[in-house]
């Protein structure tokens, strides 16, 4: 129906709980994509996802496969809120008589994944330097024991308490050690560094996820007034959002790299999105742009497959139902 009004906070409700749920099942291969994305020629530690889980399991124990989860799932309800919210939001607004265009869906996907990036880019800002630690950990030992002094003071400029001069071990830091050290140093902009490449890889990931998966969800339809099956719906977020992770995989390396802020003594640093696009082509050639493009369409998949399910089952507006409503 062309006046059928949305239920923001059901939405909102619906888009939270999919991602705490989507979450939970994917952060081993999301840690394992961030791990092989910063892999740089002459510093691989990994093979592939499944070497890479194997050995953070040896080295790390079943848990360091969450490192960075906890900030994930504490930011990941606000994130995919907005995301599916606002794109419901633009959709509603944009429609003529229940019906959008192409074009209107590609908008609505666009202004959906402009508004995300207010949560996306602090959250991954932490995640990927909580992720990335084990990695970093285990390069920064040389084989008799200590620590390269390049690599203590790179990681003490970043953590200063938790790498004391004469240590040979490193203690990983918290989320909100991070938050303090970054807003101490450089302020809400530590936080929002690589807010250029996330918009980047933000925008054209909702331009095309959104309008495929309305299409692709559509097919499944009985009827015109009618819902598609949940299957239906999880098979079309599934599709749809691995064909939009691969298309837009290279900025999600240029972003990675850009937020990771510690470094092997051998790996390059970079001052911006063209500087990092120069130096992974001229070190490391065009197919460094593809790595964990296939842990991204992992992750990516079940993710928002179960996304779309928690969100077209009505979770939210089944739960805002048990609450009295108010007299007009």
């Amino acid at each position: 129906m062309a006046d059928k009004q949305i239920s923001l906070p059901a939405k909102l409700i619906n888009g939270g709980i999919a991602g705490l749920i989507g979450v939970t099942c994917v952060f081993p291969i999301d840690l394992a994509k961030t791990r092989l994305q910063n892999q740089q020629n002459g510093s691989r530690l990994y093979t592939s996802m499944s070497d890479c889980l194997i050995k953070t399991i040896r080295s790390e124990g079943y848990f360091g496969m969450y490192r960075g989860a906890a900030v994930n799932l504490t930011l990941v309800t606000p994130e995919k809120a907005i995301k599916l919210a606002a794109n419901d939001f633009f959709r509603h607004h944009l429609s003529k008589d229940g019906k959008l265009t192409l074009f209107k869906e590609m908008l609505a996907g666009c202004g959906a994944g402009t508004c995300q990036v207010i949560v996306t880019t602090p959250m991954e800002m932490l995640k990927i330097q909580l992720q990335d630690a084990g990695r970093l950990g285990k390069r920064k030992f040389s084989p008799r024991g200590g620590l390269a002094r390049n690599e203590i003071a790179a990681q003490r400029k970043l953590m200063p308490e938790t790498v004391p001069v004469g240590t040979v071990e490193t203690k990983s830091p918290t989320a909100m050690q991070l938050t303090r050290e970054l807003l101490r140093e450089k302020g809400i902009a530590g936080l929002y560094k690589g807010l250029g490449a996330t918009l980047l890889r933000d925008v054209p990931f909702s331009i095309i996820y959104f309008p495929l998966f309305a299409n692709l969800n559509n097919l499944g339809k009985r009827g015109s007034d009618d819902t598609a099956p949940f299957y239906v719906s999880f098979i079309s977020g599934c599709v749809a959002g691995s064909t939009a992770a691969v298309a837009v995989n290279p900025v999600d390396v240029i972003k990675t790299r850009l937020q990771s802020l510690n470094r092997g003594s051998t790996e390059d640093t970079y001052s911006g999105v063209t500087d990092c696009i120069r130096k992974i082509m001229r070190n490391e050639g065009p197919s460094a742009f593809l790595k964990g493009a296939y842990c991204r369409a992992l992750v990516i998949a079940p993710l928002f497959g179960i996304a779309q399910v928690v969100y077209f089952l009505g979770v939210g507006e089944f739960i805002l139902s048990f609450l009295p409503k108010k007299d007009n």
